[in-house]
């Protein structure tokens, strides 16, 4: 029988990792492992994250950038992704290193803007210290929604409508740069997604949605997520996962639909699975 052959370490060089809360950096972490790249997982003060322990990491000071490119340049860092929810700081000046004093303009213009907005000057930080940015949806292509109906169950006639209305309501969001994701039942919006999550949009539609249903044996409705018009793929591409099903069931939603092609889902078996349980369909539809 033949050797498996030796995979040969990445030659893009070591990729930095910055990590915030959820699935997406460990999954990101144990695949650079499994390729033998190089890596570091940048977790910023304030960030807990238990699997890390058993990844190489570099703690991080929001105030403090010039100490982390500082970090960054030993390990041979190259390139960087950002993964995972991230609370913005509340920045205090006192604490600035001097290369946090050069850039406070930019920094304190980011905190004033929506997502997109912020994460593009922070990738251009990041760029300026010869670090070039890459999507997770680029090294894990695999998590990125195939088009389709994946579930057992099937969206009728009315969730589509509404995930038309729903995908008409976010693009408009992300055209002033608010949200990824909306839920509409019966043509009514009953929430959108700002900057507290998609997590808090659905448990809100599930403490106050039920009264703002029309019909009461009318459709359930629909979580739509979706990138915004013109977003930046590197960053803050949408994601979902067996909690968001839940969450949508919880909401008594009958479906959580996303992007074809726009949107990673994070263990896509598992949250198939999740989706059949409790009777929901998951569809990634076509943009």
């Amino acid at each position: 029988m033949p050797a498996s052959p030796v995979r040969k370490p990445d030659p893009a060089g070591a990729l930095a990792i910055v990590a915030g809360t959820g699935e997406l950096p460990r999954m990101l972490a144990e695949e650079c492992r499994r390729r033998k790249r190089p890596y570091l997982v940048v977790i910023f003060e304030g960030i807990r994250l238990s699997w890390a322990e058993e990844h190489p990491v570099v703690p991080a000071v929001f105030e403090k950038p010039g100490k982390l490119f500082a970090a960054l340049r030993r390990a041979g860092c190259t390139q960087v992704t950002f993964a995972g929810g991230v609370r913005r700081p509340r920045l205090s000046p006192m604490r600035f290193d001097l290369k946090a004093i050069r850039l406070a303009p930019l920094l304190f213009r980011a905190m004033r803007s929506g997502d997109d907005t912020a994460l593009r000057i922070v990738s251009e930080i990041f760029e300026a210290e010869g670090l070039s940015i890459v999507g997770a949806h680029r090294l894990l292509s695999h998590l990125i929604a195939r088009p389709g109906v994946l579930t057992r169950t099937q969206p009728s006639d009315a969730d589509r409508q509404d995930a038309a209305r729903a995908a008409a309501i976010v693009q408009a969001l992300g055209q002033v740069d608010v949200g990824q994701g909306a839920v509409v039942a019966q043509g009514i919006c009953l929430a959108t997604e700002s900057i507290q999550g998609t997590d808090a949009m659905l448990d809100f539609v599930a403490r106050t949605g039920a009264p703002f249903r029309p019909d009461p044996e009318g459709a359930n409705g629909v979580l739509l997520k979706a990138p915004k018009p013109g977003q930046d793929w590197r960053t803050d591409l949408p994601a979902i996962g067996p909690q968001t099903v839940a969450a949508a069931h919880a909401a008594g939603l009958a479906g959580v639909v996303v992007q074809a092609g726009g949107v990673l889902i994070l263990g896509e078996a598992e949250t198939i699975a999740r989706a059949d349980q409790l009777g929901l369909f998951l569809w990634a539809r076509e943009p």
